[in-house]
């Protein structure tokens, strides 16, 4: 029965894209009709894995820059877990705070109190996108506060949006530490804690997922309940990402406020490999944390192909938002997907399909659009 809804849904898409448009045009639905089995094992079983996924087709006319959408089941109703994804505007809003002040920049060294990491906010961000670092991301937490971070995406209409918690170990402290600044070499300042709102529980489609959950080595025989966690939905992360990439396309007051060399290093990081990172080549290899195309192979990355993207995996779900280019066919388009993959239905047991469906799936969408694009006539 479930294989009859794809040729359904798959319609749906080609008759409601953002814009009329010949079918061929739609290359988000070409691709996921694709009979290759990393796509098709998800696509005839499509409600299990909850499949979230938005395209956007670039044209260029003289010197305008012209987005076209396409989603499939993506709803901001129905909430997926964002795991690390949440890093992604952290960082950029991390940028935004350091031109608040003279007195730090993205060199400035400095450790959270009570801690002995020293670390710098360059350094920081770069671990952010080329290893997915849990701990660079919540020093950046501490120096923000988790409601600056909401209000200042909602103020540049970035939205839903919360992120309540910190990453790794789950901290929901409302009390954001201090930071020790190295102000000079003999020199150092205090960041002043911020106090912030209490999350309350979201009332969202699927927010409570699965049949059970481990909890201090203990099965608890209930659906794992999420009301309490971070909340970032794709059609979020792909504004956050549309504004990074195209800034002028955006009104000021939507845009981030970082500076032009401050968008620079941005983007480098964005698309920095670990191993030009100095990373060991064979634990973090090149698709370490680039799902879409090389996230199932162990291959470099070819030099003309960059992938500026965020990851985030946990609890069964694996999502990449990624502007993919290729300056050498003349190729860009950008790409958001989220998908869950716990066939068991328990969370916190470590038993998820991230590398036999999830990682395999969400590799082969980006070679099929990419496939696609390479062939698209573009609009001039």
């Amino acid at each position: 029965m479930q294989k009859r809804k794809i040729p359904y849904l798959l319609l749906l898409l080609l008759i409601f894209s953002c814009k009329k448009e010949n079918a061929n045009d739609n290359l988000l639905a070409l691709a996921l009709s694709s009979s290759h089995p990393n796509i098709k094992k998800v696509m005839d079983n499509i409600d299990a894995y909850e499949v979230q996924i938005r395209y956007t087709k670039i044209d260029r006319i003289q010197d305008s820059v012209i987005f076209t959408d396409y989603d499939f089941q993506v709803n901001s109703n129905n909430y997926f877990y964002p795991a690390s994804s949440v890093k992604f505007p952290i960082a950029v809003l991390a940028l935004e705070r350091l031109n608040q002040t003279d007195t730090i920049g993205l060199n400035t060294r400095y450790y959270v109190e009570g801690d002995s990491i020293e670390s710098t906010f360059a350094e920081d961000i770069i671990k952010i996108f080329t290893i997915s670092d849990n701990m660079a991301n919540n020093r950046l937490v501490e120096l923000l506060g988790q409601d600056a971070i909401n209000n200042n995406l909602a103020k540049k209409g970035i939205k839903p949006v919360r992120i309540a918690h910190r990453l790794g170990y789950h901290s929901e402290d409302l009390v954001t530490k201090p930071l020790i600044i190295y102000l000079n070499d003999s020199t150092t300042g205090i960041t002043t804690p911020s106090l912030n709102t209490s999350p309350k529980p979201l009332e969202l489609d699927r927010i409570k997922k699965g049949k059970g959950y481990i909890e201090e080595n203990l099965l608890i025989e209930q659906p794992f309940d999420f009301s309490l966690k971070n909340y970032l939905p794709i059609t979020a992360q792909h504004e956050v990402l549309k504004r990074v990439i195209f800034p002028n396309l955006f009104h000021k007051e939507e845009r981030f406020k970082i500076t032009e060399g401050q968008h620079q290093f941005l983007l480098n990081a964005m698309q920095t490999l670990p191993k030009n990172a100095g990373y060991d080549p064979d634990e973090f290899y090149d698709g370490y944390c680039k799902f879409f195309m090389f996230g199932d192979t162990k291959e470099n990355i070819p030099g003309h192909i960059k992938i500026y993207n965020k990851v985030g995996f946990a609890y069964g779900t694996l999502t990449d938002i990624a502007y993919i280019t290729d300056t050498l066919n003349n190729v860009d388009f950008m790409l958001s997907a989220t998908i869950l993959v716990n066939t068991n239905g328990i969370f916190n047991d470590n038993v998820y399909e991230y590398d036999e469906i999830g990682i395999p799936f969400l590799a082969e969408l980006g070679r099929e659009i990419y496939t696609l694009e390479l062939k698209r006539k573009k609009l001039r």
